[in-house]
């Protein structure tokens, strides 16, 4: 099988031509305005230095930074509205609660309470009121809103609530797009519905993004599928991304954590990435990114779908060096380091600069600056870097570093007393990582426990509903491979109460897609 992998960065957009699990050849080109351009240029330089002919392609992966960048920008966000199905007993923390006031001012920040949810052991709270649901849905629209969430109190235990509310609206309004949460968050009503929000307000997005790829890859003469790379390291399909785009915000540091042990050759590693303009450092095992195990926060919101546990640096190779303070980053020239850096004809200095005048890199057109201070420079990016691979530690265990993506050439031989390793094509690890990825089914769960139903039990068949979802998703179920459990005793709760999670992950069957 022959894959093209593209992962598009801040700075650069690389792209590698896979043939199974080799390599056959990759390259980068900077990042558009429009993003396709980029990554257009980026597939045609690889596909000419691989040799092959377009119409071998069998897949093209792409991670894309589209949607996490509309909502950190507050920009291209529909105007969303949220209806809980919670009455008459979960109203005590409205939908927004501690959301960012810029944000809920672009989103729209209106919400409606009906009547319905569930308690823990699956008896409803209410019944759902088709009436009432409706005229909520009415009110929304009045108030602008052109997407809606639903949320469920303890969907997670039974989801039918939210799924019947849906069908009812859809019915009502064909023109409206409906998120329902129990499809993207898992355990935890406010973040869950965060999820369900967030992804209701990118849908629009979504469907323009997907559109603009599908006519690059038509440019391109392609006439593969096109997949777009999940926050786990796995594949969605283009129809997915429309329904549920939020499943892809972190794909760039997983992608870039999945290439960098997959070059390696090591499954179980620390990963440094670093770019333009920052640096990401997490952990692998067993070949995937260590997933976050509580909430995690997107654009200064909290939610709980699946992402890496990754720690973010404000260091890269064209942030800004402040020669009197000693301070490099955050702030980046970014896109235009190849104009603006010394060592390419500008006047700017940046880390990369540094980089060269130390001796650690050669790159440019120009020779680096004289830097009477470079070896305190030098120092204050080893500190940097050390700071946040300490910090991305779970244990005193030894274990290597794997150093990835154009601006790795900033680190030194060893970080926090552990060896750097540059693995080949190290600085291509992202469109690697896209190009390998697989397909994956997820599902979190709480159930509870009884004669009838072990421990044992429950957790298998939680995990064939985890193996059918990534069947569905377009896995080869010869290949499925249970990538984590998880089952946590809720003693909190009445009754004997697990809160299962399976993440179960397979090979890209091709002739299953159709």
């Amino acid at each position: 099988m022959i894959r093209i992998g593209v992962d598009v960065g801040g700075t650069n957009t690389d792209a590698v031509v896979m043939r199974d699990k080799s390599f056959v050849a990759g390259a980068k080109s900077p990042t558009s305005p429009d993003v396709t351009s980029g990554a257009r240029a980026a597939i045609d330089k690889a596909i000419a230095r691989s040799g092959i002919d377009v119409g071998v392609v069998d897949a093209v992966m792409l991670g894309t930074t589209h949607f996490v960048n509309a909502l950190v920008r507050r920009r291209d966000l529909a105007s969303t509205g949220i209806i809980r199905l919670c009455l008459p007993s979960g109203a005590s923390l409205n939908p927004f609660a501690a959301w960012p006031a810029d944000l809920v001012k672009a989103i729209g920040g209106k919400f409606r309470l009906v009547d319905g949810g569930y308690e823990m052991d699956g008896r409803e709270i209410a019944p759902l009121d088709r009436a009432q649901l409706l005229a909520a849905v009415d009110d929304l629209r009045a108030a602008g809103c052109t997407e809606i969430a639903i949320s469920a109190v303890f969907s997670t235990v039974r989801g039918d609530m939210e799924m019947e509310a849906a069908d009812i609206i859809r019915a009502a309004h064909p023109d409206l797009q409906v998120t329902v949460s129990q499809e993207i968050g898992r355990i935890g009503l406010l973040e869950r519905e965060n999820a369900a929000i967030i992804n209701s307000a990118l849908r629009p997005l979504a469907g323009q993004v997907v559109a603009a790829f599908k006519r690059m890859k038509e440019e391109l003469g392609l006439t593969c599928p096109v997949y777009f790379t999940r926050n786990d390291g796995t594949l969605i399909d283009t129809e997915e991304v429309e329904r549920l785009p939020v499943l892809t915000f972190a794909c760039g540091p997983t992608n870039s954590m999945r290439g960098a042990a997959f070059l390696s050759g090591l499954a179980h590693a620390l990963v440094v990435d670093i770019g333009g303009t920052t640096a990401d450092v997490g952990e692998v095992r067993d070949g995937f990114p260590r997933l976050a195990g509580t909430s995690v926060t997107v654009a200064d919101v909290q939610t709980n779908f699946s992402m890496p546990d990754v720690i973010s640096l404000g260091l890269g190779g064209g942030s800004l060096v402040n020669r009197e303070t000693g301070r490099i980053g955050p702030d980046s020239v970014g896109l235009d380091l190849l104009t603006q850096g010394v060592v390419f004809g500008g006047d700017t200095l940046t880390a990369s600069d540094v980089a060269v005048a130390s001796g650690r890199a050669q790159m440019g057109t120009h020779p680096a600056p004289p830097l009477p201070e470079v070896e305190a420079l030098t120092a204050e990016i080893d500190r940097m870097l050390a700071d946040v691979v300490a910090r991305s530690r779970t244990s005193a265990e030894e274990m290597p570093v794997l150093a990835v993506g154009g601006g790795s050439v900033l680190m030194g031989p060893v970080v926090d007393g552990l060896t750097v390793i540059r693995p080949e094509h190290h600085d291509l690890a992202n469109a690697v990582g896209a190009a390998i990825a697989q397909v994956s089914g997820e599902v979190s769960r709480i159930v509870q426990l009884t004669e009838g139903l072990t421990r044992e039990a429950a957790i298998a068949q939680v995990t064939q509903d985890a193996s059918d979802a990534a069947v569905a998703r377009g896995a080869d179920p010869a290949t499925l491979t249970t990538l984590s459990v998880a089952d946590v005793p809720l003693a909190y709760l009445p009754g004997n109460n697990l809160a299962i999670s399976v993440n179960v992950v397979g090979d890209l069957n091709l002739e299953a897609k159709g």
